[in-house]
């Protein structure tokens, strides 16, 4: 038979489902893929409940329903004084993976070169060799996870198309500063470069700290794409609900690749999710102040029993050194032994790169029930105890 796609044929399935996987079968508490294991907030899901009885239940517009598509406008001018004509600058997705498939698709053509930095989500690669472009991967290097900005100006050539940028970052749960940030797009208007801007984690910053989207530095507005998503802003990964910010020139090719990938996406959450967005900021700080502590409340743990625990400024995940735990050999090994003889899911961070890359790390999602931590946690301890000779919690 002729063959299939290469881009494709014989990928692996990801990291995530392969733990998830691993979680059922072994009975283990999942802390590997990233997803609450509570449903989002009641009035927003009952607001999805009566749009779906009161209808109308048949296709939206393509680009979104206008409620939504001003709610996202109107978010983006409370949150951070941009100005958004919902009109033309703003596109509905089933998701933020369609959001970056749909730019990815719209912007790269054969031989283009477009600059990833690792370690990185897991579609990202794929795409960008589907669409034919060429990866330029640049490396945070933990435990800092600071950018290289002489190595980030050096991959800048002639044949950059775009960058794709993971801010707050996934797996690393670090916030881009704002000299790296300035850096970035300096770069992106001497070079004339696109900046695809996967912000999906804009509302889980901690400490204090805020968010700043790439999209509000200067030259930067005309050349960026903001995506956002419904799922990590509230809790609702399973709804599949994510939205795209940019300029209008850039927003009707995008809407096109769209208009193929998925056309639109359900009314009835579109409907709740205009709705959760105007929430009050009563909501974005209790998120935020529930994370944190789950953050915390882990971390502790952890430490006890010897992880190295990176510092975790945004998202759902800390990451930890394992070096000299004794657990496994490396990463993968690590987290196979974690799952299969205590219990509990991780993620090797070795995953979330598309070469050579560091074994001594893996991931845990803190985004779980306190007693579920504490199980996990419990979990490890006995595990380790029995396994390493670890110091009891």
């Amino acid at each position: 038979m002729k063959s299939t796609n290469p881009v494709f044929t014989g990928v692996e399935t990801t990291v995530f489902e392969t733990m998830s996987r691993l979680a059922m079968a072994h009975k283990a508490v999942n802390l590997g893929q990233g997803f609450p294991d509570v449903d989002g907030p009641l009035d927003i899901r009952k607001a999805a409940a009566k749009a779906l009885i009161d209808g109308s239940n048949q296709y939206p517009p393509m680009l979104g329903l206008p409620e939504l598509r001003q709610a996202v406008a109107e978010a983006n001018s409370r949150f951070y004084g941009l100005d958004i004509d919902w009109r033309t600058q703003v596109i509905i997705t089933s998701g933020a993976t369609e959001a970056l498939t749909d730019c990815i698709m719209s912007l790269v053509e054969p031989g283009d070169e477009v600059i990833l930095i690792e370690p990185l989500y897991d579609c990202y690669l794929p795409l960008v060799k589907r669409a034919g472009g060429i990866p330029v991967r640049l490396r945070v290097t933990p435990p800092s996870w600071s950018l290289d900005l002489e190595a980030l100006d050096a991959a800048f050539t002639a044949k950059t198309k775009a960058i794709l940028i993971n801010n707050p970052m996934n797996p690393t749960a670090k916030v881009f500063s704002e000299a790296e940030l300035a850096a970035i797009a300096q770069l992106c208007v001497k070079h004339d470069v696109y900046a695809i801007c996967d912000e999906v984690y804009e509302h889980l910053v901690f400490d204090g700290a805020a968010h700043r989207p790439l999209m509000s530095f200067e030259g930067m507005a005309e050349r960026s794409l903001r995506i956002g998503s419904a799922g990590k802003t509230f809790s609702l990964t399973g709804w599949k609900v994510g939205y795209i910010t940019g300029a209008p020139d850039l927003i009707d090719p995008i809407a096109k690749a769209h208009q193929y990938v998925t056309f639109t996406t359900p009314p009835h959450l579109q409907k709740a999710v205009a709705f959760g967005l105007a929430k009050g900021d009563a909501y974005y700080d209790d998120l935020v102040g529930d994370l944190s502590s789950k953050r915390d409340r882990m971390a502790e743990a952890l430490t006890k029993l010897g992880f190295g625990v990176l510092n975790c400024d945004a998202t759902y995940f800390l990451t930890c050194d394992i070096t000299g735990l004794g657990i496994g050999d490396n990463d993968v090994d690590a987290c196979r032994r974690m799952v299969e003889e205590a219990g509990v899911a991780a993620v090797p961070v070795s995953a979330f790169y598309g070469g050579e890359a560091p074994t001594n790390f893996i991931r845990f999602c803190f985004c779980k029930q306190d007693h579920v931590i504490d199980e996990a946690m419990s979990r490890l301890e006995g595990w380790m105890t029995k396994a390493t000779g670890a110091k009891s919690l």
